[in-house]
């Protein structure tokens, strides 16, 4: 089909980059050529004018949607100039600074999909800059006006930037890598949010598939930094997470450049950690690991890179994450994990399949090749698929359905089907024979579904595939049962995905005829004798669901709707039906066809079913010709009839054109019976038959072309097994409509359609009197007419609506030819329908308007004038849907290139087709589409709720149809809401809102984003409230008011006054324009407050006005004053909704009236230390930066020299280039206006007045809801915005109220208060020094009044506040509220709850300002260090908080110089001198404190109460520092296992149970290979302690250790081993309950793979439960008995645990030596306890996990076996 390039260029004058293929498979196709390069060259020269002349709207806009709807049907047919062209000239676009966004959306969209497939592009081609789309990304992400509400932005624009970053990235710049470290280095500190911003650009930016002689420029400059960074993280920040996303794209576009051998261990144990698997039985999960963990997909591409190569690492460790957790996919096992391992399973093969086809299959592209040495070898493959086998088996029946599975299945069997398909097949012939387990049928039907296409095909790899097809078919048919529907679907879809692959050819004569077939070949031509056999019984199994279809009877009396899941019964049994008999030999068809015709014409049924089946008959059955005109009810024969001549006129037109006089004389005849049974038959054999020779459509879907009518000996079938179609020569029939057949179609239209045109025209004109069912009878002739001959009637014509926008470009329409040329000499039936439809309408409007059937068939016949040419939309598009379902369920993705079966492809070639019938983008609006939507309109406004909404739908797509066809009818739609006209009924008003309200996707009338539309329409609906007829009484009538309100404020986006380009070529009609849509702006808000301000308006009405205006704040203008004053007004209205609005509002106002400061760019450096080293945290150039209390600003000398850095991530990492500063004090603009210099005198005189403010501070302090209100940050914002703009002007009147707020506990009051201060520290940012000494002298007694006052419903909010007014802002500029805040926090004064309230306050703020305060965090935790024995528990997890937060800056990542803030070593040191007493002590620690404080407290005591304080900072730092201190923790762990209880005892103790939490979380701990013996040394040092509540712990703590670090400690075979000695030692323990944890971990260990089970292993447990026992001593009455258990007994018993311990290592399989150990286990059964005990759990159990599969794991064992086994599992019989 690639016809040579010469040629193509010849046509098109150029080389097309990439065009869609199928359009050269249309029947049409010569004309295509001509008609896209007309197209195209419109496009270029319209974009090309619109661009010159600036004009965005309408012009760029219509131009560029026009591209995409081009590049929708023909691919990227332009040249390669044209394409980077067009890419250039988007981009610029996109980028530009003021477009409003709704444009920049689309725009982004198009330039999305020409960047798509990058093959077509390389780098030489295409050079894109970066940093403007950093900008864009930053300007609405990171906007810092949209939480004020000046800009509205819609929630799909994050996806768009994302990929519209992705697909610009490959051709970033060779030095861009450089530019963006210089640019998001400096942002790199981990305490704050910007490294999430900065790692998250990292990811969404960094180019990394440069070609590998710059790959020194580009990843080299930061893999290595960031690979470290991540290695060091150790709690998941979120931005782990984008790193991990960085990663696996790197390794992914550069497999084999970069050696990732090191990493391995550490990636595996990470994602294993990621999946976050329940561990033990006692585990508490770090809520952040659920919530930040790894992207599974993201997993799945980086594994996938890590294959192959010569290393062969990762598939080692592969095989090992597979083996650990395929448990984890049985059934039996569920939980919130499993999703995500279902994932995994699914995307893994899929990204392996996408990897070797990329290798082996793709065109070489200008990207990089994988080296040979990294490719994918056969070995490699055959490891990845047995690693990944089991646990795809096992998923097949999983509780999540067995979609994943099959899916998983379909790639690994493209990879190696010979391992794959067998196991499958073994699960599902068994699973076809059992009754009682359908699920386990559906799950493998599925599956078998998914590798069809692979065990067909068979090939060298697996040549006994295709063996396997017709025991398949023939054992699936008793699937096809009524009484069980989802087994029946599933049969359904198996039999017709098998006959799809497969043609039903008898080739068994072939033996004898040829003597060059292979053995398998041989099998199959003997085996296909069976395919009559097979689709005969098929159809008896089809009969038979049919005769027991439950509608035979309910059809006939009443006319009742299918069930769904009939319905789907229904549609699969037809399609399977005709797949079967496309796919038939000439021979087989014909015996088929005699059965079909013998049942249809001896039943009499009324279903469809039948029906449908016989469509493939080319013959007709005599029709009856009765006298029934006049019967009300048929006789069962004729409607029969009558239904199967439907159904059989379903074939090609030229095959129906011999009987076309017979069938024009039986409509005439029964077209118009009186039953409506019956006309409705008559009227869809009209349309199938005209439909039948107007349309196009191919004639055979068979999977070979031409038939499979060739001899034997030519051409074999069953070499076509599987085979796909050949896009080359697809030869597909098409059935063009012939001159016969047109002038068939035309004439039975005179015959029939005219008639009833005159007819309904002589009732219009009252000359004739029709009943309603006549009516309604002859539209269905119409209609039916309509439809059928739909494609051969031209479109409607008309003269165009004059100038609804205006435009200098030419916007016109684009035609597309789909094969019909309209015959222009004949009457255009689609205008003469137009005109009587038309006139009836009105009549029935006018005269009957209950008659609703008729309405609702002339709404349909509207439809269809508007819109139909053959095809419609609705049912294209789940043709569509269906089409993608089937084509990923058989496709083949890992050779790539279309190699689909053949009918899919001609599927795929009609819906090509169809999709050029349906594409109507941009039409002309014309003044007969004029007419037919004001029609439409006034059926949406009827009286009957039916017929508005049945029309309001279709209104909806009409207007989505014709350009700006909205403006034309949105004043037509208005004129029902004005309050001034009286006759509007309370329907037509309804209709109306509806109308505005839209459907959910189509058009919103009352949101399009003009001015001139929102203009008209806002102030309407507010207005509409004054209507006499308003009937707001109603509940739906509210309820649409608000859904309107609503959808309104949802789908809002800022819509721009200023649509200037720069340069200033045309300023002139830039200025006019500008100040023309700020005029219409300024009109808008006027009207609004008119209709607030209107005395009558209802309340309702007022809050939407309200809503309304406040969406007009924006950030390019300022509000108009009048506005401003009703917002201001509004602070103090008597609604609490009107004043949260206010609120919000003014807030954005103050910060439009923001004065702009200057700033000036600063090179910093420190004590002359030029900062550009490479290294993070506390340097001598930052030094300067921190609190330091001698160097403090106490002078307006000091504090003018001062040099403020407020944003806390500046210094930590790099300094920026430049670095922008506010200019010295001096340089600014004045500060402290007076009123009269003031713009805003409004606000200033509101709020200096003590009336206003006093009212405002009285509504301010009331209660919102009760218990549920919070610290509110739109007022924090207001006041902010107050203290900014006007300084301390206002602090005269606030200051009583504040303190009067201060002295009142109660909570609404204090939050006020706390909302004020708030706003009033961040606002004196830029006061002078003396306006800021005299705020504190005033704030500080209020602070210390509050903090004093403080209660428990309020401690949250002063919390909030101090960290918020902390946030941003140098702490030097603080220093007064910190020194504050360091006053003794924890004096008892007020009791506990203030202590721990003082400490949360305090912690705010420190936590805010992270690692600038060195010096404040040792002063708090010298202040902390002697009170860590606190009684009080809050102040005691208060303590813990905050201690982790001191501690938080002591990190331990690359690059990064020790902190000089508080270090984890030094505090541990100090406290473990002071824990001395308990570290020494013997025995249990009991929790003996008393309340009391008594003097006489023994050092023991203090301990323990230390002690609890370590526990709560142990316990809150797990999940929240970037590095856990090990060696420090590790000198803590003898005391916690001392402590841990081991049951779950239920008498609280707090100490107790904070250690056993302490321990899951430490041991979930991330650990590196070189701390591993420390913690195993600190293990086995406890293991031999005293207390077997200790060594029992430490089983726990290993158990979760080890599989949360596995593949850590797997690296280190050392480790392996030690841990095995220490759980074998731990076996032989003298306390029962720790031998039976040992034994525990121990087969938790076998079955995660950590320990193998050896010859060794098994032969040390056999030796130790051989021990022999002492003979027991005769014991002397009343002597004491001997409890302590004999050294023997407990070896012995150690032994029969180890063995049990294997047996329950494998719950789901019998491995070879399992057979035997449990021969060994039952010799010791009735022994002395525990042993017995153990034997009869581990059998119990044992039963318990094989009962599942039982008949598949009895082959293991021998016959002996078998016996001694079934006697000891069957209890004994009671009666026996």
């Amino acid at each position: 089909m690639k016809r040579e390039v010469s040629e193509d260029s010849d046509t098109l004058g150029f080389v097309s980059q990439k065009e869609i293929i199928y359009n050269r498979l249309l029947p049409y196709e010569s004309k295509l050529d001509a008609e896209s390069n007309e197209i195209l060259a419109q496009i270029k020269g319209n974009i090309g004018r619109a661009v010159q002349l600036r004009e965005i709207w309408p012009g760029v806009l219509f131009w560029t949607r026009k591209l995409s709807t081009y590049i929708r049907l023909y691919g990227r047919k332009f040249s390669k100039e044209d394409h980077v062209l067009f890419i250039k000239l988007l981009y610029e676009l996109v980028t530009l600074p003021k477009l409003e966004i709704s444009m920049m959306q689309g725009f982004a969209r198009l330039l999305i999909s020409l960047l798509k497939k990058r093959e077509l592009l390389s780098r030489d081609d295409l050079e894109l800059p970066w940093r403007p789309l950093y900008e864009l990304q930053e300007r609405i992400l990171y906007s810092k006006t949209e939480h004020l509400g000046l800009n509205w932005f819609p929630s799909s624009v994050e996806g768009v930037l994302r990929a519209l970053v992705k697909n610009c990235r490959p051709y970033f710049p060779e030095s861009a890598t450089q530019e963006m470290l210089v640019e998001w280095r400096p942002l790199l500190c981990p305490f704050d949010v910007t490294m999430q911003r900065a790692i998250g650009y990292f990811e969404l930016f960094l180019p990394t598939t440069l070609p590998p002689h710059l790959h020194h420029r580009g990843f080299k400059l930061w893999f290595k930094d960031l690979i470290d960074l991540w290695v060091t993280v150790q709690n998941l920040p979120a931005w782990e997470m984008h790193l991990v996303g960085l990663f696996a794209r790197l390794a992914n576009d550069n497999i084999g450049y970069i050696d990732w051998d090191p990493y391995i261990p550490k990636i595996f144990t990470r994602i294993l950690r990621s999946l976050n698997l329940p561990v033990g039985s006692s585990q508490t999960l770090v809520s952040r690991y659920q919530t930040n963990a790894y992207d599974i997909s993201h997993v799945a591409t980086w594994v996938t890179a890590l294959l192959g190569g010569p290393g062969k690492q990762a598939q080692t460790q592969l095989s090992g994450l597979f083996n650990s957790i395929s448990s984890f996919f049985h059934p039996s096992n569920h939980g919130r994990w499993l999703m995500k391992l279902m994932k995994l399973l699914q995307r893994l093969p899929a990204s392996v399949v996408r990897r070797l086809h990329r290798e082996r299959y793709r065109k070489p592209t200008w990207l990089a090749p994988v080296p040979e040495s990294h490719r994918l070898t056969e070995q490699d493959i055959t490891d990845f698929v047995s690693s990944m086998k089991q646990s795809v088996l096992l998923a097949m029946f999983s509780k999540t359905g067995s979609l994943d599975a099959a899916q998983a299945l379909q790639n690994l069997a493209l990879l190696q089907p010979e391992l794959v398909i067998p196991p499958v097949l073994e699960k599902t012939y068994p699973a076809m024979e059992t009754l009682t387990e359908p699920h386990q049928l559906t799950a493998t039907l599925s599956c078998m579904i998914a590798v069809a296409r692979s065990l067909v095909t068979g090939g060298q790899r697996f040549p006994e595939g295709p063996t396997h097809m017709l025991p398949l078919l023939m054992r699936a048919l008793p699937g096809i049962d009524p009484n069980d529907f989802s087994k029946c679907m599933i049969t359904f879809q198996f039999i017709a995905t098998f006959t799809t692959l497969v043609p039903l050819v008898d080739c068994s004569s072939a033996v004898q005829e040829r003597n060059d077939l292979t053995k398998v070949e041989k099998e199959l031509c003997s085996a296909s004798a069976e395919f009559e056999d097979f689709v005969l019984q098929f159809m008896d199994r089809c009969f038979a669901l049919i005769d027991s279809s439950t509608l035979e009877q309910t059809r006939e009396e009443m006319e009742t709707e299918k069930t769904h899941l009939e319905s789907l019964v229904e549609l699969g049994l037809s399609s399977t039906f005709s797949t079967i008999l496309t796919q038939c030999s000439t021979e087989i068809f014909q015996v088929a066809l005699e059965k079909v015709f013998i049942f249809a014409t001896t039943n009499i049924f009324e279903t469809h079913v039948a029906g449908r089946m016989v469509a493939d008959i080319p013959c007709h059955p005599k029709c009856h010709r009765y006298e029934v005109l006049n019967d009300e009810e048929l006789d069962k024969d004729l409607m029969w009839n009558l239904q199967l001549l439907s159904e059989v006129t379903r074939v090609d037109g030229d095959k129906l054109l011999p009987y076309s006089a017979q069938l024009v004389q039986i409509l005439q005849l029964t077209l118009h019976l009186k039953s409506k049974q019956g006309y409705s038959l008559a009227c869809s054999l009209l349309y199938y038959t005209l439909r039948s020779t107007a349309l196009i459509y191919p004639i055979e879907y068979c999977s070979v072309p031409g038939g499979f009518q060739q001899p034997h000996h030519q051409h074999l079938p069953i070499k076509d097994w599987g085979r796909p179609g050949d896009l080359l020569n697809l030869a597909i029939q098409w059935h063009m409509p012939s001159e016969e057949e047109k002038s068939f179609v035309f004439n039975t239209l005179d015959l029939l359609l005219q008639n009833e045109l005159k007819q309904l025209q002589r009732h219009v004109q009252g000359e004739q009197e029709m009943s309603r069912d006549d009516i309604l009878q002859s539209l269905s002739i119409v209609h039916h007419c309509l439809l059928g001959a739909g494609s051969l009637l031209p479109p409607l014509r008309g003269e165009p609506v004059p100038e609804l926008v205006h435009s200098m470009v030419q916007l016109c329409e684009t035609n597309l030819y789909t094969g019909v040329e309209y015959d222009m000499s004949r009457q255009n039936y689609r205008e003469v329908i137009c005109t009587v439809i038309r006139q009836l309408l009105h009549h029935i409007l006018d005269h009957s308007e209950d008659d609703t059937k008729s309405l609702f068939s002339i709404i349909k016949v509207i439809n269809d004038l508007l819109h139909f040419r053959g095809s419609h939309k609705h049912e294209f598009e789940s043709r569509w849907k269906s089409f993608s379902l089937v084509k990923k369920s058989m496709e083949n993705r890992l050779h790539g290139s279309k190699q689909h079966i053949r009918a899919l492809l001609i599927d795929r070639v009609m819906l090509q087709h169809e999709l050029r019938n349906l594409t109507v983008e941009g039409c002309k609006y014309l003044t007969v589409h004029q007419n037919l939507i004001k029609d439409l309109l006034r059926l949406s406004t009827t009286t009957y709720s039916q017929v508005r909404s049945k029309a309001q739908s279709v209104l909806f797509t009409a207007l989505g149809t014709y350009n700006f066809c909205c403006r034309d009818i949105i004043p037509r739609v208005l004129e029902y809401l004005d309050p001034t006209r009286t006759n509007v009924t309370q329907q037509q008003f309804k209709g109306a809102l509806y109308c505005l309200l839209g459907n959910h996707n189509g058009v919103c009338l009352a949101n399009l984003q003009y001015w001139d539309c929102i203009a008209l329409m806002w102030p309407a609906i507010v207005r509409s409230g004054l209507c006499p007829t308003m009937y707001l009484e109603k509940p739906s009538v509210v309820r649409l008011f608000d859904d309107l309100a609503d959808k309104i404020h949802r789908q809002f986006e800022t819509i721009s006054i200023d649509f200037s380009v720069s340069p200033p070529a045309c300023s002139q009609t830039d200025n006019l324009s500008l100040s023309h849509l700020y005029r219409k702006y300024k009109k808008l808000v006027e009207d609004l407050l008119d209709c607030i301000s209107h005395r009558n308006m209802p309340w309702k009405f007022e809050h939407i006005a309200i809503g309304f205006l406040s969406l007009m704040l924006r950030d390019d203008c300022c509000l108009p004053s009048r506005a401003v004053l009703f917002f201001v007004q509004s602070l103090n209205h008597d609604s609490l909704l009107v004043r949260k609005v206010a609120i919000s509002a003014l807030a954005g106002i103050l910060k439009q009236l923001k004065r702009p400061r200057k700033k000036v760019s600063t090179k910093v450096s420190g004590n002359g230390v030029h900062a550009d080293s490479m290294v993070s945290g506390d340097r001598p150039d930052n030094q300067w930066l921190q609190y330091n209390s001698s160097r403090l600003p106490r002078s307006q000398q000091d504090w003018d020299k001062c040099c403020f850095i407020e944003k806390t991530h500046w210094g930590y990492s790099t300094w920026p280039r430049k670095l922008m500063l506010h200019a010295p004090f001096e340089e600014q603009p004045k500060q402290g206006k007076t009123r009269e210099e003031m713009t805003e005198q409004i606000i200033y005189d509101h709020f200096s007045d003590p009336i206003f403010v006093d009212q405002l501070i009285q509504y301010l302090s009331l209660e919102d809801r009760k218990g549920k209100d919070k610290f509110s940050p739109r007022r924090f914002c207001l006041f902010k915005g107050l203290f900014r703009n006007f300084d301390d002007s206002f602090l005269p009147v606030l200051k009583p109220h504040m303190e009067q707020l201060v002295g009142d506990t109660h909570e609404s009051k204090q939050r006020c208060v706390a909302e004020i201060i708030s706003g009033l520290i961040r606002g004196s940012k830029h006061w002078s020094y003396s306006k800021v000494e005299k705020l504190w002298a005033m704030l500080c007694p209020i602070l210390r009044t509050a903090l004093s006052n403080i209660t428990i419903e309020t401690y949250g909010d002063w919390g909030t506040c101090i960290a918020t007014a902390c946030e941003s802002r140098d702490p030097r500029k603080l220093h007064w509220l910190f020194e504050l805040l360091m006053e003794s926090p924890v004096n008892g004064e007020g009791g506990s709850f203030v202590d721990a309230c003082r400490l949360y306050v305090l912690q705010g703020g420190l936590a805010q300002q992270e690692w600038r305060v060195p010096e404040l965090l040792h002063r708090l935790l010298q202040y902390l260090e002697p009170k860590l024995t606190q009684v009080y528990k809050n102040v005691r997890e208060r303590i813990g908080s905050v201690l982790t937060y001191i501690f938080m800056i002591d990190v331990n990542l690359p690059h990064t110089q020790p902190t000089t803030s508080p270090h984890i070593a030094d505090f541990t040191a100090r406290m473990l001198s002071r824990l001395k007493p308990l570290l020494e002590s013997e025995g249990e620690i009991q929790n003996h404190v008393l309340d009391d404080n008594t003097e006489e407290q023994d050092e023991r005591t203090q301990a323990i109460k230390l002690f609890k304080t370590v526990l709560k900072w142990l316990m809150t730092s797990a999940g929240r520092t970037f590095s856990s201190a090990l060696p420090e923790q590790l000198q803590l762990l003898p005391l916690l296992f001392k402590i841990a209880p081991v049951e779950n005892d239920d008498s609280f103790d707090e100490m107790k149970t904070d250690a056993k939490t302490c321990l899951s979380l430490m041991s979930q701990g991330l650990l590196y290979t070189e701390q591993i013996p420390q913690v195993l040394s600190t293990l086995q040092e406890i293991s031999k302690s005293s207390s077997w509540h200790a060594r029992y712990t430490v089983l726990t703590y290993l158990q979760i250790m080890v599989f949360y670090n596995l593949f850590t400690f797997l690296s280190e075979p050392k480790a392996v081993s030690q841990v095995r000695a220490l759980v074998l030692e731990l076996l032989e323990d003298e306390q029962l309950e720790v031998r039976e944890m040992a034994a525990t971990t121990l087969s938790g260990f076998l079955q995660c793979n950590f320990l193998l089970m050896d010859k060794h292993m098994q032969a040390h447990f056999e030796t130790l439960s051989k021990t022999q026992l002492p003979n027991r001593r005769r014991r002397v009455l009343g002597s004491v008995v001997d409890t302590i258990p004999s050294a023997e007994l407990v070896r012995r018993h150690a032994g029969v645990l180890g063995l049990s311990a294997c047996v329950l290592s494998r719950p789901y399989d019998v491995p070879t030596w399992m057979p035997q150990i449990l021969m060994d286990l039952s010799a010791h059964l009735n022994e002395t306890q525990p042993i017995g005990m153990t034997v009869r759990k581990t059998l119990s159990d044992f039963r318990r996990t094989h009962h599942d599969n039982w008949q598949e794991h009895k082959q293991q064992f021998t016959d002996d076996q078998l016996l001694v086994l079934t006697d000891l599992l069957v209890s004994p019989c009671y009666y026996a």
